[in-house]
């Protein structure tokens, strides 16, 4: 009686995502550079928006308003790039997103509906530091008015 061949035995899948991990993290790290000038720019917008969401919160507060808290995420990998990172403010349904790419740019998305589609959004090259910081203030001043209206 003859014996038929044993199948051999299917690659570990630890090994298999590992070897299907090596092609696009190769891809990716040619990258940091960019990626890091992209986070430090992220870093320094999101402190910007973080001392004026501070003074934002005082004076609601000490209106009598202390409910009115937007939230600021931490800076995160792009939700859609792979190559630009993210953060958010939030107030119930209300959502904004800043968004540094590695290519030099800074968008600025919503205020917009969570569940509901993005936008609008303005983009500008890191180097248009009074540009970003006109178009911070009243991208801020735009999601305020709409998180904090009943």
């Amino acid at each position: 009686m003859s014996q038929s061949p044993q199948a051999s035995p299917a690659p570990d899948l630890g090994e298999r995502l590992a070897d299907l991990g090596r092609t696009p993290g190769e891809r990716e790290a040619g990258h940091p550079a960019e990626l890091d000038a992209a986070r430090g720019r992220a870093e320094r917008v999101r402190g910007d928006a973080e001392r004026a969401l501070e003074r934002f919160h005082a004076a609601a507060e000490a209106a009598g308003a202390p409910h009115l808290r937007v939230t600021l995420s931490e800076i995160r990998t792009d939700d859609k790039h792979l190559r630009a990172v993210e953060f958010d403010l939030l107030r119930g349904r209300h959502k904004a997103i800043v968004v540094a790419k590695s290519r030099g740019e800074l968008t600025l998305v919503g205020p917009f509906h969570v569940g509901k589609p993005e936008g609008p959004c303005r983009s500008f090259p890191f180097d248009a530091r009074p540009e970003i910081e006109q178009a911070l203030g009243t991208f801020l001043e735009s999601f305020l008015e709409e998180a904090a209206t009943p």
